[in-house]
């Protein structure tokens, strides 16, 4: 199993060191258009191989995509990260050109690839990537549901004075601040829905605080987060590679499920060998679908903004 990393910034070094940690890939190439990043980071994650004990290779490579080639998994993080006071949607025109070229190149050595899409703004540039490569649908898979539920169920576990492993969320929608609608209504502690322990106004604190859960950190760190966005592609990476069936939400390009079509946005969905292998349709109250729609008329705003 050969997993390629663009972008050897935070996040991309990130998903690197934890795909390697979990040992269930031969290879990762770190890749970055700097002279000598990549190769430095590389270089950097492998002397912690005999100390955290993992035997993954990890190379990394100036932009020569020639060493990407017959990658089972790429994953782009290219672009540049988002500062205090700006939207993922202000990224939209530095980081469309960037992701394009990105994601041709990498097509070029590795055709057969799944392409896990984490630039910003997500959904945007995982519909891009669709428009540009017309690589099946089950292939092209957009991180940001997967990260957000994250953030949801660190939410929940704080509210809840639980342990995290007690808690279950999800996010769907838009990966934006106003976009994503996390599902309170569903989520649970240890199978129980979690409005038998937390109040309404605390179950609205929760929802609020996932919402904003990027620019949070963006305001604390002065750039953006990258533990946990490296930490969401590593889990969907092994899903893939070791065709675990693991259910994650997902930006995915739809085609009249939840009555959206020609968008790509995060909905739940089953991760195997080959990419996305279902997409799952749950059922939502009358007031999560005009979140969704909303989420949804968002999404294709900032589409709209782009040159394909």
């Amino acid at each position: 199993m050969k997993v390629t990393v663009v972008g050897a910034g935070a996040v991309g070094a990130s998903c690197a060191e934890y795909i390697a940690m979990k040992n269930f890939a031969s290879e990762v190439v770190l890749l970055d258009i700097k002279e000598g990043y990549a190769e430095g980071k590389a270089m950097d994650l492998m002397q912690t191989a005999s100390l955290m004990g993992f035997d993954t290779k990890i190379t990394g490579s100036t932009n020569d995509y020639g060493k990407t080639a017959n990658s089972d998994v790429a994953v782009i993080t290219s672009g540049i990260p988002r500062k205090p006071g700006m939207t993922r949607e202000e990224l939209i025109g530095i980081n469309a050109g960037i992701v394009k070229t990105v994601a041709t190149n990498l097509l070029e050595h590795s055709p057969n690839a799944t392409i896990i899409v984490v630039s910003n703004p997500m959904d945007t540039m995982t519909y891009l990537v669709h428009k540009a490569t017309g690589l099946p649908k089950n292939k092209i898979i957009g991180m940001g549901g997967a990260l957000d539920s994250a953030r949801f169920k660190y939410r929940l576990a704080e509210a809840l004075g639980a342990p995290i492993s007690d808690v279950d969320g999800m996010v769907i929608g838009g990966h934006s601040d106003v976009g994503m609608v996390p599902l309170i209504g569903h989520a649970t502690r240890n199978s129980v829905k979690v409005s038998e322990f937390l109040s309404e106004e605390k179950m609205e604190w929760v929802v609020e605080e996932t919402k904003v859960g990027g620019a949070t950190l963006t305001k604390l760190l002065g750039t953006s987060a990258w533990y946990a966005p490296g930490a969401a592609v590593s889990s969907m990476v092994q899903a893939i590679a070791c065709d675990q069936r693991k259910m994650f939400p997902c930006s995915t390009m739809l085609d009249g499920e939840y009555g959206l079509s020609d968008i790509c946005i995060g909905v739940p969905v089953i991760l195997g060998r080959d990419g996305i292998e279902q997409i799952v349709e749950i059922e939502l109250s009358d007031a999560e679908k005009a979140k969704m729609q909303e989420s949804a008329e968002g999404v294709k705003k900032t589409n709209g903004l782009l040159q394909v």
